[in-house]
């Protein structure tokens, strides 16, 4: 239980960068990119005088009253923003001096083609947290078709190397945590943490993390419990887990420069971000 214990705060500290989402005036779109969205610009009529006059002035406090709404609606429970502070800079550091240049190394070793293979792989092999988190939000339909998913990527897929279900049968993946289920219930973001190593949380998604490591094959913990876990030790779940992030990294290189390179203020652009991202990935 301790080396359990070890391993679940280990894997926290070296998941990686990914939890980051959507600011006030970003998205994400279809491919779970970031993207730009200019802040509401007011309209132009081709109205002079006393009517163009009187328009202007309704659009200005329709326009207010938006941002007031909008305020109200985003503000987040921070009270350890010194502390997230800093390890947002640490969080930056690590990344861009360490984590991005191990990434593109690997990169110019292993084909891009068998860095998706991989991907696929740890994809296809972490279906659980999938499927039983859809079952726990009542999404039937979709755990469904996560389980068929799963039966014909490991089959007719080598392993789940390949993705046939997708590529060939347009099944499509159904992305669902427990954090995203502890919403579903209704329960809140609670404080905003940055954890070290991995970026933007919160209370309730620290918690949905831990219990997706309880049930995720690549993670040792729960292993005397769940016959399917393949590392039986803290040091081969580490092993493993660090290996999964530099290749999902090296498919990702310069996304995070992108999504960055728009922040006046780095923690407060990534704690909007995720915060937003967060709450549309629970209400879809």
């Amino acid at each position: 239980m301790k080396n359990s214990l070890i391993v679940i705060f280990i894997t926290l500290v070296i998941i990686g960068f990914n939890g980051c989402t959507v600011t006030s005036h970003y998205k994400v779109n279809s491919n779970l990119e970031y993207e730009y969205i200019p802040k509401v610009e007011r309209k132009t009529y081709e109205v002079f005088g006393k009517e163009q006059f009187i328009k202007e002035i309704k659009e200005e406090k329709d326009f207010q009253s938006f941002d007031d709404e909008f305020e109200a609606q985003e503000q987040i429970s921070d009270p350890f923003e010194g502390y997230n502070r800093v390890m947002t800079s640490f969080n930056d550091y690590f990344y861009m001096n360490i984590l991005n240049p191990v990434a593109e190394g690997y990169a110019k070793i292993i084909p891009e083609d068998g860095r998706v293979a991989i991907s696929n792989f740890f994809s296809n092999i972490t279906f659980p947290i999938r499927f039983i988190n859809n079952l726990l939000q009542f999404k039937f339909y979709n755990a469904l078709e996560e389980s068929e998913r799963f039966l014909i990527n490991s089959t007719f897929g080598l392993l789940g190397f390949m993705d046939p279900a997708t590529e060939k049968l347009n099944i499509e993946k159904h992305d669902e945590d427990f954090g995203q289920t502890l919403g579903y219930y209704g329960f809140s973001g609670g404080y905003h943490i940055v954890l070290p190593f991995y970026g933007p949380s919160n209370i309730r998604d620290i918690m949905g993390l831990v219990a997706d490591l309880y049930v995720s094959p690549i993670n040792d913990t729960g292993y005397n419990d769940l016959q399917y876990k393949i590392p039986d030790n803290p040091e081969k779940s580490l092993g493993i887990t660090t290996f999964e992030i530099i290749n999902r990294t090296s498919l990702n290189l310069g996304k995070y420069e992108n999504l960055k390179k728009d922040a006046i203020d780095l923690y407060p652009f990534f704690r909007d971000i995720y915060t937003q991202n967060r709450e549309k990935m629970i209400k879809e």
